[in-house]
């Protein structure tokens, strides 16, 4: 089972206006709901980079924050078995790295450390026929919602790999990360909001 928890660039462009009267960006265009999920170039989420080459450079001016990763945050991509032992912050409230299996994935790809908060994870849903891959702010989930966002990255889906987002502590400032986590919220009225 999948996890549970068509762009025009116009709607860009919409969403710079928007974004230079408002002082934020719209990021609802980028959430596929009825007949538009599944679609669009934000349906498939493979790094950061790849997922934010739709934005024009005038939303990369106005506000660098969104693309670029705060201090203190990395993204790494790592097959599964991922080779990270977690364990909840407080139960039911986040998610650190205890322990790296020895020769696992993530202690050969080298970045992730013990102590580190999981704050992204991507995770595939499915409705009806279609399906989206998205990275989604994870701060607060609990050790079994985890599991479902990793397991769902499924090769049958066009995934080989799973995308996880991590805060060092002692080098990230947890709100400026929080923000930076908002631009990828899905909007209340998503798919992604509704249990299946």
């Amino acid at each position: 089972t999948a996890f549970a928890p068509t762009l025009h660039s116009t709607a860009i462009s919409n969403t710079r206006l928007y974004a230079e009267q408002q002082g934020t960006i719209d990021t609802s265009f980028m959430w596929g709901a009825g007949l538009n999920f599944g679609k669009g170039e934000f349906k498939f989420y493979r790094n950061l980079q790849d997922f934010l080459k739709p934005f024009p450079d005038q939303d990369r001016q106005a506000f660098p924050e969104v693309f670029t990763l705060p201090c203190g945050t990395y993204e790494v991509q790592l097959d599964k078995p991922l080779g990270i032992v977690f364990e909840e912050v407080e139960v039911g409230k986040g998610l650190f790295v205890q322990d790296l299996v020895e020769g696992g994935n993530a202690e050969q790809e080298g970045q992730v450390q013990k102590g580190d908060l999981l704050v992204g994870i991507t995770a595939v849903k499915i409705v009806g026929a279609k399906y989206e891959r998205r990275l989604i702010p994870c701060r607060n989930f609990d050790f079994d919602t985890m599991v479902g966002a990793v397991s769902s990255n499924e090769p049958k889906w066009g995934c080989e790999d799973v995308v996880l987002m991590f805060e060092r502590p002692d080098e990230a400032d947890s709100a400026q990360v929080d923000q930076f986590m908002a631009f990828f919220e899905p909007p209340v009225d998503s798919p992604w909001r509704m249990q299946q």
